[in-house]
């Protein structure tokens, strides 16, 4: 457990780093640009998913609260606060998915930040993330972003599975307001509710983690444009 809450203020401590990084270098709009072209991209490769009724949730709550054009800056400062008080009443489970989620969204901004210094001026585009993807050389950081993904998507349909979790997010939800962690909160009972109905979770996070790898790999793998596997986003080229 002490293990587990360490890589926690680790994550947090590195996140707050790059905020101050993006700030300084002027890289917030941009950022955000590259974030909503990499939500549409995953929209466009799962389009099956996101157009599924039992699937939109989890799909909603990867795309808001992991991987979208979001800032999420507050939840990281609630968390700092409150982390060493949760490390002692969160079941492990629980402990175990929020470290996923955090070392995930830490990872994911690293990424970010390395692709748009790589793209510079560049508009962003499937051409120009192609490119600079492939430039950033990031093979191993990018396995470890979608296992943490496939880990996440595990660990969150363990979680839903403890008893009385329900009743302990909503009977939370006031004490979290006057603590000052709403957003914290929020981010768990979204997670919590995203997943509660989704059944078997293998059928949802399989399809992800294979065609995530395969496209990765694939864009390492490439010889030259020609041989770009990026979806083409039509509202965005």
């Amino acid at each position: 457990m002490s293990n587990m809450l360490e890589k926690i203020i680790q994550d947090l401590q590195k996140t707050e780093q790059m905020h101050r990084v993006i700030t300084q270098q002027n890289l917030t709009k941009i950022i955000r640009k590259l974030q909503t072209w990499q939500t549409k991209r995953l929209l466009v490769t799962h389009d099956d998913l996101w157009n599924s009724k039992r699937f939109k949730p989890a799909m909603q709550f990867f795309i808001d609260e992991i991987y979208g054009p979001k800032d999420f800056s507050q939840r990281d400062i609630e968390l700092a606060k409150v982390v060493p008080k949760m490390a002692k009443v969160l079941p492990s489970k629980g402990l175990k998915s929020l470290q996923a989620a955090l070392r995930l969204n830490c990872l994911s901004l690293e990424l970010d930040i390395s692709l748009v210094q790589e793209l510079g001026s560049k508009e962003i585009n499937r051409d120009s993330y192609f490119s600079c993807y492939r430039q950033s050389g990031k093979q191993s950081k990018r396995e470890e972003q979608i296992q943490l993904l496939e880990d996440l998507g595990l660990d969150l349909a363990q979680v839903v599975k403890i008893t009385g979790i329900s009743a302990i997010l909503m009977l939370s939800r006031k004490p979290a307001k006057v603590a000052g962690v709403e957003s914290l909160h929020a981010f768990l009972e979204k997670g919590f509710k995203s997943f509660k109905k989704l059944g078997e979770v293998h059928d949802f996070i399989d399809p992800i983690i294979t065609r995530e790898r395969e496209l990765m790999h694939s864009l390492f793998a490439a010889k030259g444009p020609t041989e770009n596997p990026l979806p083409k986003l039509s509202s965005l080229n």
